[in-house]
């Protein structure tokens, strides 16, 4: 992907478009226990997929969430539901890529503050975003204030020692906390289960509130933690060289002496989903907790899920 230096806008956008955001039903034999939940084994990114990644000019971490194994050896099928960043930059050639998904539904968790700056999606004739925003936090426009300040000092302020991780943190918190975020995940995912067409979700970056929807679904179809935690991590894979690219954008134009402040916002890492995680198992006494009561999401809703996906 191009990336522009010159205008503070620009570069700016750069940085704010790459980084702002973004189970366990009663039959699944690997349930995990109530609160507290125990120290996950360290996991690792998944690898570059070519069966998987959706190699595109405007965008980057675009995939099939398909082809992993369930607990009871099935797999995930392929070609289904997709994960995406933006698709407000999509060339030409990308919507022909797209138009050959087959998708039926788009659903765009970006706040209307994303849009408006980045653009609405571009998609193939026929198809129009489903606007379900997820709150960011004030991501966005704390990025946006440290950004365009151009002040070292105020941006060592506002992100340094620490202060960009724990933001990050609180942002999950609020995918468990905030009752208008768990109203967006859950109709994502009843939509997920009442389509038999594909479908495909998306934010801004396509790791942090896509992740966590990733994450949601895949446990609910009874992926191993260790590999929907992986497919989780692996934007970090997928984003590493464009989030490089802006960062050095950042810094040439002038925006930024210390660019590396915003690599916390950039990743995804596993202690930012362990805090969701935590906070599920603190008000809902786990995952499976939070997805029928947090999500209300019932038992038909998880079982149609299952059959959907899985075969």
């Amino acid at each position: 992907m191009r990336v522009s230096v010159p205008r503070t806008r620009t570069a700016a956008g750069l940085a704010i478009s790459s980084l702002v955001l973004g189970a366990l039903p009663a039959w699944a034999a690997h349930a995990e226990p109530a609160s507290p939940r125990p120290p996950r084994p360290a996991a690792t990114a998944a690898a570059y997929d070519t069966a998987r990644h959706i190699p595109l000019q405007g965008a980057v971490n675009v995939r099939d969430v398909g082809g992993y194994r369930t607990h009871d050896g099935e797999r995930v099928r392929r070609g289904q539901v997709f994960r995406a960043d933006a698709l407000s930059k999509l060339t030409d050639a990308d919507l022909a890529t797209l138009s050959r998904l087959g998708l039926k539904k788009v659903v765009d968790f970006r706040v209307p503050a994303e849009v408006e700056y980045d653009g609405p999606d571009r998609l193939p004739a026929g198809l129009s975003p489903v606007s379900r925003p997820i709150t960011d936090n004030g991501l966005f426009t704390r990025l946006l204030t440290a950004i365009g300040s151009k002040d070292p000092v105020k941006q060592e302020e506002m992100l340094g020692d620490g202060k960009a991780a724990a933001f990050m943190r609180d942002v999950y918190r609020t995918f468990v906390t905030d009752a208008g975020n768990r109203a967006q995940f859950a109709a994502t995912l009843r939509d997920i289960a009442d389509s038999r067409s594909p479908l495909l979700y998306h934010c801004t970056a396509g790791k942090d509130r896509t992740g966590w929807a990733t994450y949601l679904l895949l446990r609910l179809v009874g992926v191993p933690d260790k590999a929907s935690v992986g497919d989780y991590l692996a934007s970090n894979t997928y984003r590493s060289a464009y989030d490089a690219k802006v960062r050095e954008a950042l810094k040439q134009g002038g925006l930024m002496q210390n660019p590396d402040l915003i690599i916390p916002l950039q990743e995804v890492r596993t202690d930012y989903l362990d805090t969701a995680l935590d906070e599920a198992a603190q008000r809902y006494g786990g995952l499976r907790g939070y997805l029928t009561e947090g999500l209300g999401l019932d038992a038909g809703t998880l079982l149609q899920l299952r059959h959907r996906m899985v075969g």
